[in-house]
């Protein structure tokens, strides 16, 4: 009867460690999912250290700062594509769409694939080979994004585009943290160059990763650059807001009301917000109406920055 109370008493004392121990792992798991963690970091300037900067020396870095935007899309994606293509996208300083078939109704790349991690990389192929000598930064986005380029080029005006910086809302995977292809993808033309010279290198950047599933194409991005030392940033106001943004205002709104309801601005998105991702067409005319054509009566706008369009532009 005694070894047969000291097994079960056993069986007890296990049984209560290993509930213990499933429990801890529950917790983990739990935090580890609702915490966002960014090992880098990069914030925008605050206005007053912008306006310190001369009048005349903002014209001419103004004049200097280029931005060439990228927009990948697939036969389903025509009706966004156009309505990108006639809304934020007038405001970047050359705008290319590419698709993985040729686009009756607008002008895009044709890349002769329907797999997004070839479109990318053929896609800043050709941006290299074609572009190198002419744009400093190159962004790109799918085209389910509405992008604010004049917040964009607030945040890197003073950052050097001759280093290795690679921007947007970083995602942490295991020991990979890399730029969330859906709130936009920023590299340096340095980063452009690096990836290029690792494009024709299988064993560090090859053209497909993974034979039992499929890894996503801003992971397999991440990867390359991360062996040309070039390593994720997550960019943030001088709040610590994040201004990539993987959803859209809407969403992000009713998620505000959920979690802070006295706080519904402040709890939902940053002022200098770059990008929000999820957009349908109608979406993308509403935004741009609300970004760059309503001024409400009697606002004085006094930008410390002036972003010169592009000639021939007919942005707003």
């Amino acid at each position: 009867m005694l070894p047969e109370s000291s097994s079960f008493l056993k069986s007890m004392m296990l049984g209560s460690l290993f509930c213990a121990l499933i429990t801890m792992l529950g917790h983990i798991r739990i935090r580890y999912v609702n915490k966002t963690y960014h090992e880098h970091h990069l914030q925008a300037p605050n206005k007053e250290s912008i306006l310190k900067i001369s009048e005349d020396e903002r014209m001419e870095l103004s004049k200097k700062f280029r931005v060439y935007c990228i927009i990948l899309v697939k036969p389903q994606d025509v009706r966004l594509s156009a309505a990108v293509k006639e809304t934020w996208t007038k405001h970047c300083d050359k705008a290319e769409f590419f698709s993985s078939e040729t686009v009756q109704v607008f002008e895009s790349i044709n890349v002769g694939t329907n797999d997004m991690w070839l479109m990318m990389r053929k896609a800043y192929k050709h941006a290299f080979d074609k572009y190198q000598d002419q744009y400093s930064w190159f962004f790109l986005v799918r085209p389910t994004t509405f992008a604010i380029i004049e917040n964009l080029k607030y945040f890197l005006f003073k950052k050097d585009p001759s280093q290795p910086f690679y921007l947007g809302c970083t995602v942490k995977s295991g020991d990979l943290e890399y730029v969330n292809v859906e709130g936009g993808i920023v590299l340096s033309i340095e980063s452009v160059k690096r990836l290029n010279s690792l494009l024709s290198v299988p064993e560090k950047c090859p053209e497909q990763r993974g034979l039992i599933w499929k890894v996503s194409e801003d992971k397999q991005l991440a990867v390359c650059l991360k062996y040309g030392g070039v390593f994720a940033e997550n960019v943030e106001d001088s709040e610590g807001k994040d201004v990539f943004n993987t959803k859209s205002v809407g969403l992000l709104i009713q998620e505000a009301l959920t979690n802070q309801t006295n706080l519904v601005v402040e709890g939902c998105c940053s002022d200098m917000a770059v990008t929000f991702n999820g957009l349908t067409p109608n979406q993308m005319h509403v935004m741009m109406y609300g970004v760059y054509r309503l001024r409400a009566f009697g606002h004085l706008f006094s930008d410390a920055l002036v972003f010169l369009p592009p000639n021939d532009s007919d942005n707003d």
